[in-house]
């Protein structure tokens, strides 16, 4: 009895010579620190990623909006009178994870006072980026093209995108995914044809290729194809040389193909532009 009363007392000894609030609040004190610096951490690492797709070569340099404007012409009088019109206005702009574009394009022919082409496109495409090589893409585009037989034609579609070589260069990207199509056909074409509208779901895929020939030139091949109840697609082949600043020109190859045109249209169309562009 005896002992445990002076155990006791030493206990009590201890502990008044301890300050066990102190301690408590120390421990809590370095504890939280510890947190602090865990969730500084975590939140770097999870920043770096969108830091590195902020800072890609989508538009060069400083700016998060660029573009290039394209014009071409011929003209023809005397013994035949011709009339060749082209323009093209595309725009790419960063915004966040977003690396978004914006085109239009439009082709006038006249021979001898008579229109014989006419088409007016435009394109809105965002891709989202995951990562430094891969996104997510969505794409609407509607094109007016009266020669096909069609007074309208709207494709959507969304999917997946991979850049297989990006090094500032070289750019080589894959895309592919679901889309709807939409087409209306002219007033003589739905009397023909027997049905004003057609839809369907389409594959969508694209294929890009850009490269630089020399610091001033650059070669593009581009291919996009849709398949569903038919087969679309389209070709462009360009070489882009600088003249002098921001003044270029060139040279493209424009291919169309479709599988099931309507019965008095071919199904391959062929345009060829020389053509002035202006980067900006």
């Amino acid at each position: 009895m005896f002992k445990f009363i002076n155990m006791y007392h030493y206990f009590q000894f201890c502990l008044s010579d301890v300050n066990i609030a102190r301690i408590l609040r120390h421990m809590i004190f370095r504890s939280r620190i510890k947190m602090k610096k865990l969730l500084i951490a975590s939140a770097i690492l999870m920043a770096a990623p969108f830091a590195a797709q902020a800072g890609a070569d989508f538009v060069e340099g400083d700016k998060t909006l660029a573009g290039e404007a394209e014009m071409g012409a011929t003209l023809t009088t005397g013994n035949t009178e011709t009339t060749s019109l082209k323009g093209r206005l595309d725009l790419k702009h960063e915004l966040g994870n977003w690396e978004n574009q914006y085109l239009l394009e439009a082709l006038y022919t006249e021979d001898t006072g008579e229109v014989t082409g006419k088409r007016y496109y435009g394109l809105i495409q965002g891709n989202y980026q995951l990562d430094g090589t891969s996104y997510i893409f969505v794409n609407a585009n509607h094109e007016i093209d009266p020669f096909t037989g069609f007074d309208s034609t709207s494709t959507v579609s969304s999917g997946y995108g991979h850049k297989f070589i990006d090094d500032g260069k070289t750019l080589f990207n894959v895309e592919a995914g679901p889309g709807y199509k939409y087409k209306r056909l002219d007033t003589e074409s739905a009397a023909l044809a027997g049905y004003e509208t057609s839809d369907s779901w389409v594959a969508h895929g694209v294929m890009n290729y850009e490269t630089e020939i020399t610091e001033s030139s650059k070669f593009k091949q581009m291919f996009v194809a849709d398949y569903g109840e038919t087969f679309e697609g389209r070709s462009e082949t360009s070489i882009t040389a600088n003249i002098i600043g921001a003044l270029a020109m060139k040279f493209a190859i424009v291919v169309r193909y479709n599988d099931s045109p309507l019965d008095d249209k071919e199904s391959t169309d062929t345009e060829t532009n020389m053509t002035l562009l202006y980067a900006f």
